[in-house]
């Protein structure tokens, strides 16, 4: 199985430089000097056991996705639409494509069934580009946990969680999950295949969509935004909004909202994703993360003032911080 990276920063290089140490056959798909470092220095990852480093195959050229047999997608997801007929022109004809993307991803509505298959949300997939460039039949959907940052070019921090979830859109356990699911688990990371992947990614997002915009506006770790007693209310209407708009789309979250506030806390004072973004004068996620709950939640008429709120006010700081 030859496998390709699409966007190995934070997660991305984790991700492969766990499958170049295991031997798997990976190429990392990089730019700029994170690319030049991994080429002069390799990967290196810092975890709590200690460092080490790992020689990755790199490159900048989507080529390298002609031959692959699966390619994991780790772009953030703003960055997707601009380069998803790219994408697509360089998949070979049975690859399949990983989307490893926070938020409600652009398939998340292919395959599902009901009264919204088929929609697109602008704030995921603005004019649907993504939808109608990458076959449905390709996706692979996957719900990453691990929390990571890329420190400087060529090297990872790894704080803790190991798991990519993976399951298929219409929920059957496919020979190309299980065994993909198998190669994972030999490069030592997790990664049970589950039947129902949209209603993991709802998990996820019941804490990314508030604690990622609330981060940024607040410049606090996880650590300290689950110790404040200040933000604890915001914190909990936001997570019960995302759970209504959840429930509307006929997910139930199996996790109460104190358990993943808990869950997070116990992360510590980790830099969510979109405030190592903001300090770095990079786009944010917001709009996969919160503004895709704030899209839906007002289609099916769902009132979510308080992610309302947290959406308007990043988009304004993101507006002043590029």
């Amino acid at each position: 199985m030859r496998l390709v990276v699409l966007g190995a920063g934070a997660i991305g290089g984790f991700l492969g430089a766990h499958l170049a140490r295991a031997g798997a056959d990976v190429v990392l798909i990089a730019r700029g000097p994170h690319l030049d470092a991994m080429r002069e220095s390799g990967l290196r990852v810092i975890e709590a056991e200690g460092d080490w480093t790992v020689r990755v195959n790199v490159t900048d050229d989507f080529a390298a996705m002609r031959d692959a047999t699966v390619v994991f997608v780790t772009l953030k997801a703003h960055s997707l639409p601009p380069v998803a007929d790219r994408i697509a022109s360089n998949l070979g004809a049975a690859t399949s494509v990983v989307s490893a993307q926070n938020g409600i991803p652009w398939w998340y509505f292919q395959r599902l069934g009901g009264d919204l298959d088929g929609i697109h949300l602008e704030t995921v997939d603005p004019g649907g580009t993504v939808a109608r460039a990458i076959d449905p039949g390709r996706v692979i959907g996957c719900v990453v946990y691990p929390a990571t940052s890329l420190v400087s070019p060529g090297v990872v921090r790894h704080v803790e969680g190991d798991r990519f979830s993976l399951g298929e859109l219409d929920g059957s356990q496919s020979p190309r999950c299980v065994e993909l699911s198998h190669l994972l688990a030999s490069a030592g990371l997790k990664a049970p295949v589950q039947s129902r992947i949209r209603a993991e990614l709802w998990l996820k997002l019941l804490g990314n969509a508030v604690f990622n915009p609330l981060s940024a506006l607040t410049r606090a770790t996880l650590g300290e935004m689950t110790r404040s007693p200040l933000v604890a209310t915001v914190v909990r209407g936001a997570m019960e909004e995302v759970d209504a708009v959840a429930r509307r789309v006929g997910i139930e979250v199996h996790v109460s909202i104190d358990q993943r506030i808990k869950g997070a806390e116990r992360v510590g004072d980790h830099k969510t994703s979109m405030l190592q973004d903001l300090e770095a004068r990079r786009p944010m996620e917001i709009d996969a993360l919160t503004g895709s709950v704030v899209e839906l939640g007002d289609r099916l008429g769902v009132p979510v003032p308080h992610l309302r709120t947290l959406y308007g006010s990043v988009k304004l700081l993101q507006a002043a911080n590029l």
